[in-house]
């Protein structure tokens, strides 16, 4: 698991690569949420997250709620068909924007 974060203007862009599992979701859960400023921009950018636990979920939705208390914004990018089909069955998509690359991901938080 690797994670990157890169700023682009007011965008802060979040590049996991990687399982996100019990294992791997504590140390990415560490590096993001403080990422969660006021007013915020993230793209968590997931084209090279082949799968995801219950613990990766639990993750997103904790960056959901930590982002919009704060009145920011979050983008997912790039999610598997395996986790976008999971995060529909689960109701979590409606939580989140997403985007199928980070071109348009970035014009989403424009």
């Amino acid at each position: 698991m690797d994670i990157n974060i890169n700023t682009l203007v007011d965008v802060t862009i979040i590049d996991i690569t990687g399982e996100v599992d019990a294992n791997t979701a504590p140390t990415i859960q560490a590096k993001i949420i403080p990422l969660a400023q006021p007013g915020t921009k993230l793209l968590l950018n997931m084209t090279k997250v082949p799968y995801m636990s219950s613990a990766g979920f639990r993750l997103l939705l904790c960056l959901y709620r930590q982002v919009a208390a704060k009145d920011g914004q979050l983008v997912l990018v790039g999610l598997s068909e395996d986790i976008q089909d999971t995060m529909v069955v689960t109701g979590f998509l409606n939580f989140f924007a997403t985007r199928e690359n980070l071109e348009s991901g970035l014009a989403a938080l424009s």
